[in-house]
Order: C-alpha cells, then structure tokens, then sequence
C-alpha cells in the first residue's frame, strides 16, 4: 500500500508507532483543537478549518503497515485528503462530525496524551516547538487530568526531567487547570 499522511497530534512522536519517511512539515489553513465525543471517555485533539491558522506536525508514510491499521488507531477520526502544496493529496485524520459532542461531556484531557504529544514535538522541533503546538491550540479550558503516576493513555512514554517541567510549564501559559485523579 502507498500514500502519506499528516499527523498533527500523538503521530508527531514517532515512539508511537513505526512508520518510515517522516518528515516535518506545516499545515496553513487549519486549527487544532481539544474536542469530546460519545466515542471516547476523555477528549482528544481534531483539527478545523481556519484561513488564519496554521501547525506543525510530521508526514509519514503507510507503507506496509498499511491504511486499516492507521484507521483502526484513529477510530473516532475521519480520513480526508489535503488539496493543498505542499501536501496534496495526503491523509490526515479529523474527529468523526457523527461522534462529536456540541455540549461539554465533562470528558477531561489526559495528561499522558499531552505529555506524549509534547514528547513528539519537542523531539522534531525542538522547545520552540512544543510553546508552537501550545500556542496554536484551542480548548485548554478543558481541564486536564494528570494521570502520570498510572497512565490511562495506551501509548504513554516516560518523560525526561526537562520534559516534565517544559510541559508542566506550557499548561501552565496557557493557563489549563490540572485535576487529580478521583
């Protein structure tokens, strides 16, 4: 199987899965968000059309792994194809409009998941980055749930020291309030 596909999220860390050729990139014309849905416990990241907006993430390459597999990691997302350069004709994956919720559900982010997604940015583009990928997403109102100590998020990695505070810092910019676990 062939094409390529642009992740934005927990793709960005490539400890998450094994797919080859990746290769950094920016995305114009698109916002990234934290969203809830009937399909999932917690809220997780999508992506929206705005002209104004633009973010970083990696291409990558199906490979043999193929399409079913990359469909089945990203259940409650829709693939559509990019028709824009640099990316025309790649993948990338947005929340099912079918499993959003249009009222708040509760569901909290977890703090493996953004502990992971920060990991990915913060190995491909740096400090920079990862203040990028705080930045230039939404919905930190949602409060986060700080499940490190027993992550809930199937493919939590260990953070470095540097990680943590880098991390812990940024929720802390964006002003996001972190709950314990009940």
């Amino acid at each position: 199987m062939t094409g390529s596909f642009f992740g934005y999220g927990s793709l960005v860390n490539a400890g998450t899965h094994s797919y080859q050729n990746l290769r950094p990139t920016t995305l114009t014309g698109w916002r990234r968000h934290w969203v809830q849905s009937s399909r999932r416990d917690v809220a997780f990241l999508s992506v929206t059309p705005d002209p104004l907006s633009s973010i970083s993430g990696l291409v990558a390459d199906v490979g043999d792994i193929g399409w079913d597999a990359l469909d089945l990691r990203e259940e409650a997302y829709d693939r559509l194809v990019l028709d824009k350069d640099p990316l025309i004709g790649v993948a990338m994956y947005k929340a099912s409009a079918a499993a959003m919720s249009t009222e708040n559900l509760g569901q909290p982010i977890l703090l493996s998941y953004l502990d992971c997604v920060s990991q990915g940015f913060h190995q491909v583009f740096g400090t920079d980055g990862v203040r990028d990928f705080f930045r230039s997403t939404t919905g930190w109102h949602t409060p986060i749930l700080n499940d490190r100590a027993a992550p809930i998020y199937p493919r939590a990695g260990v953070l470095t020291a540097a990680e943590t505070i880098l991390v812990n810092d940024h929720i802390t910019m964006v002003g996001a309030t972190v709950i314990a676990p009940t």
